[in-house]
């Protein structure tokens, strides 16, 4: 199993970011996919969740600001993240969830600042 994560960087308070894991070795349309992310001195925190049968969950933090979507044909796990707050400074990362082993990829940072 590998996971890329790609795109992160530094963004100013309400700009947009686009990030993109991209999976290999492992059947990824059957395959539970999350980002998660941590800050310095925090726990990792779910961010949000796309299941193989589409469905998506969101972290209270990032509801309504932050996509989560998948292209299967791609084998592309993509988070679409608006209206970023400094608070959304973290290392994202993407986690491939297979018969309840984790995988995780290596991360990106995100930095919001002006």
């Amino acid at each position: 199993v590998q996971l890329q994560a790609s795109g992160g960087g530094l963004v100013q308070p309400g700009g947009s970011l686009r990030l993109s894991c991209a999976a290999s070795g492992f059947s990824f349309s059957n395959t539970y996919m999350s980002w998660y992310r941590q800050a310095p001195g925090k726990d990792r925190e779910l961010v949000a969740d796309s299941t193989a049968g589409g469905s998506t969950i969101y972290g209270d933090s990032v509801r309504g600001r932050f996509t989560i979507s998948r292209d299967n044909a791609q084998r592309t796990l993509y988070l679409q993240m608006t209206r970023l707050k400094p608070e959304d400074t973290a290392v994202y990362y993407c986690n491939a969830n297979q018969g309840g082993q984790g995988y995780w990829g290596q991360g990106t940072q995100v930095t919001v600042s002006s």
